[in-house]
């Protein structure tokens, strides 16, 4: 997946950006720079259960916003109208990646070949309305 990458940054994540706090799945992940402090805002597919939220790497963990969230210990999602801050980031190396959905999991393992992912809780602090 290493090889798309830059094309998806470059052209998709662009047109990807205005719709994907409404699409289901979705999110625009907004992550603050470990060296620059600049606000980065990134789409992204994210998978709830209860007040935790799972980012599967599809890119691996030595992307850009996965060191600036885990350095930062915190970030924001805006899906569905509404920011989630979310807190206590935890990378997790699993090669069943258990938490996923069945044809998620298919595809992330056997596709993508993805082995981690990002686990991070809601902040009892959430919530505010956007729409």
């Amino acid at each position: 997946m290493w090889r798309v990458r830059h094309f998806v940054n470059r052209y998709v994540n662009p047109v990807a950006r205005p719709v994907a706090k409404r699409l289901p799945g979705f999110a625009i992940l907004t992550h603050r720079g470990r060296h620059t402090e600049r606000i980065y805002r990134t789409p992204i597919n994210i998978f709830r259960r209860g007040d935790e939220y799972f980012f599967f790497l599809t890119y691996g963990s030595d992307v850009q916003w996965v060191k600036n969230v885990l350095v930062n210990g915190s970030c924001s999602i805006e899906t569905h109208g509404r920011v989630v801050k979310l807190v206590e980031p935890e990378l997790i190396t699993d090669l069943e990646l258990r938490p996923a959905p069945p044809h998620v999991r298919f595809f992330e393992r056997r596709v993508a070949g993805v082995t981690q992912y990002l686990r991070m809780r809601a902040s009892s602090s959430t919530s505010a309305t956007t729409d």
